[in-house]
């Protein structure tokens, strides 16, 4: 079920980091901690930013494995760390990171939410800014959308 992809014990708020390796340990150390993925998933994260960066926009990174990774993914999962004085990121600055462990499609839901609150600046500004577990579940949950025409 979607909502289980991302549970409130792999909701962060208020960390800092000294830099984008920092803050991708971090991340990989969520999904380890929370039982996603192993330790070599985690290295996996720093590899494919090295090749690729996962900065996405308006303060958002989602750091992720590379394909090779997948099978230290023991499930889906996402873990969502904020940085409120953000986190040098090639440039930019990431406030928040999103980090996936995903064998398919398991995520899409999320990432298809995420993108909508990110396409809203007030949604995106409150992600950000949030100091409430409960208000990121909520900004996140996937929306059923099938019904539109």
């Amino acid at each position: 079920m979607a909502t289980e992809i991302l549970s409130a014990d792999a909701v962060r708020l208020g960390l800092t980091a000294r830099d984008k390796e920092d803050a991708l340990r971090q991340c990989g150390a969520v999904l380890v901690e929370i039982g996603a993925a192993d330790p070599a998933y985690a290295e996996a994260i720093l590899e494919r930013e090295r090749s690729v960066s996962t900065y996405m926009g308006e303060g958002v990174a989602i750091p992720h494995g590379t394909d090779e990774s997948r099978d230290h993914i023991k499930r889906g999962a996402l873990a969502f760390l904020q940085f409120p004085d953000g986190v040098d990121w090639n440039g930019k600055t990431a406030h928040v990171c999103i980090a996936i462990a995903s064998r398919s499609d398991e995520h899409i839901g999320i990432l298809q939410s995420l993108a909508m609150v990110l396409s809203d600046k007030e949604s995106a500004r409150r992600l950000r800014e949030t100091t409430s577990v409960d208000e990121v579940l909520e900004l996140l949950a996937p929306t059923d959308e099938e019904d539109d025409d």
